[in-house]
């Protein structure tokens, strides 16, 4: 229960055992994922605080016990760490990080790229050019590399070390050394014969310079900075589209019949308001008057519109595509669908897959060991070969080498894809730890009635016993069934229209049983036929008992939805072997598992024998994923090692579950498993070569085998690579498209 004191930028978390609630804080300053790190030790280290800090979306997502915390306390202690924060504002612009970046990369290149040329071409030096290089690199190692400067001063006030630590070591070395040695050595007195060449020679001896090193790094660090911010950006795109779906505005009919317009902000639960053709629906709601057909592809991916009249519930952010409708708002703000499905999103996207902690215990303590690492390889080249300037280039190498930018990028920047893509197909998955479940998963398990079928149920038969007609056999079970949200209760009422209902006192309903009630004071109960019937394929019948004396039985039937067939080679493909699970009788399960091809089926199983029914398979050695939409699956999903909820399921599957098909497609589900493996396994290629990169560089770098500048193209080169490999997850396609 959310606390009375919860202020308004709080959003309550369920939690078993105490009351808890949650905040996003947008956070500013953070250069690596050392940085993210730190700030996430800080946070949690205040009482009842749990905290997430995602380097790629620049968040932190705090989860706080019995409101023991404020918004204002949370933002102090990370400003206190050196960073800055603060709630999310969309009216407020945040600041042009690219922009900035580009201003400083320009200047870097433009004066950057003659120091180079001074350095490493001889025919081009001329008598004094080294005080040129000297004017030239000096704006680069000051003013544009000011941001890793200014990292530096704020980490080592808190006693903190990150890679931009690294990177202002290395160049304000450089930068140092080659001024130290133009003014107190004949290193500013010669001309041509001194080449400030890559390789190192006896010419140059204890005046060899490096301002080369201190302009070409920063500008090959910006560049990686650059093209790093402008791939998170895009790699963001999937959210931000999905929050931009929504309506501006919406014309609210009036008491007098009129319309005003309004903004969408000042929409209220029951306004009837009204969508014209080519118009969006503002928001969720139900159809009063019209008919029309909805174009549903921007937020479920559904290619073809749906036929909606009165009576039909419409998504916001969906488009009227002909006829004018009139509808009244059911949910509004934070409850419509499309705000939750981007709150899904975001959270997933803020959260740590457990391949992630590895990476970040690694960046937490990386810097430390790569500046221990530097001094040992200046010492030790001093030691073994007396020669100052090798020596320094090696240290300065490590330092520019070892920057964990890939590290840091590696799972995030993946994550955020490959939610962000989910999305736009109607895929959400609650957390990026759900990612390991996919890759392990061998059986899914397949609920029949709304899942494999269409869930639309149809009153085929009624067939009355003991004396009673049909009209009260239909009216008595109608009544009954009027109270359930179950397909057969509304096939039922359905096909009992026109009848005069009476009404039903002390109902009660027994998931996967029937339902009970006393009408005129006496007992009656539907459910599940407790005698052998006739019926047809595919149908289920239903029995109506008065005091336990049989009245009569119903027979409804559903079909089996288009693409069912589909879903179940889909799933053979991705090394999954589909299992039927169904409280309805053995023969219609047999029928609808024989039309789409399913060979293992379980049949009359009660809702507490599905959850057992999954942990049998678990038992096995099977790795269960779990496919449903009603309430009587919500123990098995919640049980399954993998939960799957139809999004046109209840909210109690969906809350249950750790995906949700936004589509009521069961291909969505295959697609759902293998994005999320692809998205797993390119978090893991990511992982490989930021690792991989590391462990081969440094060591080149300590044995002086690559140059101050190489190794800061190397390291822009390696997080550009993660950034970029994250990127290609934005061309996954859904399966009825390319399965890939």
């Amino acid at each position: 229960m959310k606390p009375a004191s919860t202020p308004p930028e709080w959003r309550v978390v369920s939690d078993t055992t105490r009351d808890v609630v949650g905040v996003d804080l947008d956070v500013t300053g953070m250069t690596c994922a050392a940085c993210a790190a730190r700030i996430e030790r800080k946070l949690n280290k205040l009482d009842g605080v749990t905290a997430t800090v995602n380097y790629a979306t620049e968040k932190a997502h705090v989860r706080v016990a019995d409101d023991a915390a404020a918004a204002h306390d949370l933002i102090a202690t990370i400003e206190a760490t050196g960073y800055g924060a603060h709630l999310p504002s969309p009216g407020v612009d945040e600041p042009d990080r690219l922009g900035f970046l580009r201003r400083r990369l320009i200047v870097a290149v433009a004066l950057g790229v003659p120091v180079l040329l001074l350095s490493m071409v001889p025919p081009l030096q001329f008598d004094g050019w080294q005080w040129v290089a000297l004017a030239l690199a000096t704006p680069v190692a000051t003013w544009a590399a000011w941001p890793f400067h200014r990292a530096m001063a704020l980490n080592l006030r808190h006693g903190q070390a990150t890679m931009d630590t690294l990177i202002s070591v290395g160049v304000t070395a450089a930068y140092l050394w080659s001024l130290w040695a133009l003014l107190f050595t004949p290193a500013g007195e010669i001309g041509m014969e001194m080449s400030m060449s890559l390789d190192i020679g006896p010419a140059g001896g204890e005046h060899h310079i490096y301002l080369e090193v201190a302009s070409t790094v920063v500008a090959f660090i910006l560049a990686g900075r650059y093209f790093e911010a402008r791939a998170k950006r895009r790699a963001g795109d999937a959210l931000r589209s999905l929050l931009d779906l929504g309506a501006k505005d919406v014309a609210v009919l009036q008491p007098d019949g009129s319309e005003r317009r309004l903004p969408i902000d000042e929409l209220v639960v029951g306004d009837r308001f009204v969508v014209r053709p080519g118009e969006k629906i503002a928001t969720d709601g139900r159809v009063v008057d019209g008919r029309s057909a909805v174009d549903r592809s921007l937020v479920t991916g559904e290619s073809v519109p749906v036929e909606v009249g009165a009576g039909d519930a419409v998504i916001g952010a969906t488009v009227n595509a002909h006829g004018r409708l009139v509808v009244e708002a059911v949910r509004v703000g934070a409850d419509t669908q499309l705000a939750q499905m981007a709150q899904l999103v975001e959270e997933a996207q803020s959260g740590k897959a457990p391949v992630q902690r590895l990476a970040d215990r690694v960046a937490g303590v990386f810097v430390p060991v790569v500046i221990a690492l530097a001094i040992g390889t200046l010492v030790g080249w001093l030691v073994v070969t007396g020669e100052s300037q090798r020596s320094f280039s090696a240290a300065v190498s490590v330092l520019i080498i070892a920057c964990p930018c890939a590290l840091g990028l590696a799972t995030p920047t993946a994550l955020l894809v490959g939610t962000g893509r989910g999305a736009q197909l109607g895929i959400l998955i609650k957390g990026p730890e759900i990612l390991e479940s996919t890759r392990r998963v061998d059986t899914i398990v397949l609920d029949k009635t709304g899942t494999v079928t269409t869930g639309v149920m149809t009153l085929v038969d009624v067939q009355p016993t003991g004396g009673a007609s049909r009209d009260e056999v239909l009216t008595l079970a109608a009544a009954l069934e009027s109270g359930s949200e179950h397909p057969i209760a509304r096939a039922v009422v359905a096909g009992a229209d026109g009848l005069v209902l009476p009404r039903v006192d002390g109902f009660e309903n027994r998931p996967g049983v029937g339902v009970t009630g006393t009408i005129d004071g006496v007992a009656h109960e539907i459910g599940r036929a407790q005698t052998d019937v006739e019926r047809g394929p595919g149908a289920t019948v239903v029995e109506l008992r008065r005091d336990g004396h049989v009245l009569g039985h119903l027979a409804v039937a559903d079909t089996v939805k288009a693409t069912s067939a589909d879903a179940v080679v889909g799933f053979r493909r991705l090394g999954l072997e589909p299992v039927l699970l169904t409280g309805d009788h053995q023969a219609t399960a047999d029928a609808i598992a024989a039309e789409v091809g399913i060979a293992e089926v379980r049949a009359d199983v009660m809702p507490a024998d599905k959850v057992a029914t999954v942990a049998a398979l678990q038992a096995d050695g099977k790795v269960v994923a779990m496919v449903g939409d009603g309430v009587n699956d919500a123990a098995a999903l919640a049980q399954a090692d993998l939960g799957i909820a139809m999004g046109s399921g209840t909210d109690v599957a969906i809350e249950a579950s750790d995906l949700t098909l936004v589509r009521d497609d069961l291909r969505s589900a295959g697609d759902a498993i293998h994005l999320s493996r692809r998205t797993l396994a390119t978090i893991k290629d990511n992982l490989f070569w930021a690792f991989g990169y590391n462990v081969l560089a440094i060591p080149l770098a300590m044995a002086g085998r690559l140059s101050p500048a190489i190794a800061g193209a190397a390291m822009a080169f390696s997080s550009f690579f993660v950034v970029s490999n994250s990127l290609r997850l934005r061309r996954f396609r859904a399966a009825g498209r390319t399965l890939r």
